[in-house]
């Protein structure tokens, strides 16, 4: 063979090989690109996983903060109720004696007993309305005893009051006990 011949035989198979070269990096750099994607898509996955997890993450915390501050808020409106139990035979005590020695408004017993009372209120103690003539209501009233009705209209009603009942906030501390006229 010729030189020329083999010259171009050779730059031939020199631009063949550069072809197979640049193949092999066109594919190797189309395999990088979708690598990337593929990356770049599972980094976005990941990124809005994260994300999700955070706000979550928040949401609970958040829940778990009211949660605190009711419970906490709660407690302060109820710390008192074995105090308040405890204390009210004594206002029961007061309002007795009150009624049976006909002491006036400016005695001191009665003094005494407004005063207790009014710093009980302040404190979230509530005395329950006066039930007599109403309907016996199971979730306020105690019937401790059934009488019969002594006209027509007062049959199911409450007819005396034994026990005042009282609220501290909104929860009952104690139901008032009450006398029920008997239906016939």
């Amino acid at each position: 063979m010729s030189k020329k011949k083999k010259q171009t035989s050779k730059s031939k198979e020199s631009k063949i090989q550069e072809q197979n070269i640049e193949e092999k990096i066109n594919s190797k750099t189309e395999e990088n690109t979708t690598s990337k994607d593929e990356n770049n898509e599972s980094n976005e996955d990941l990124l809005s996983k994260e994300k999700e997890k955070n706000l979550r993450l928040f949401a609970e915390f958040e829940n778990f903060r009211k949660r605190t501050a009711k419970e906490k808020l709660e407690l302060f409106t109820t710390a008192n109720k074995d105090i308040m139990s405890i204390l009210l035979p004594i206002l029961d005590n007061f309002e007795r004696s009150i009624k049976a020695n006909n002491y006036s408004e400016e005695d001191g017993p009665v003094l005494i007993y407004k005063q207790l009372k009014t710093e009980l209120e302040k404190k979230g103690l509530k005395s329950m309305e006066n039930p007599i003539g109403k309907e016996l209501d199971t979730d306020f009233h105690e019937a401790i005893s059934n009488i019969p009705a002594p006209s027509k209209k007062d049959e199911g009603k409450i007819i005396d009051v034994v026990e005042n009942g009282y609220l501290l906030g909104s929860k009952i501390l104690r139901y008032a006990k009450v006398v029920v006229a008997n239906k016939k």
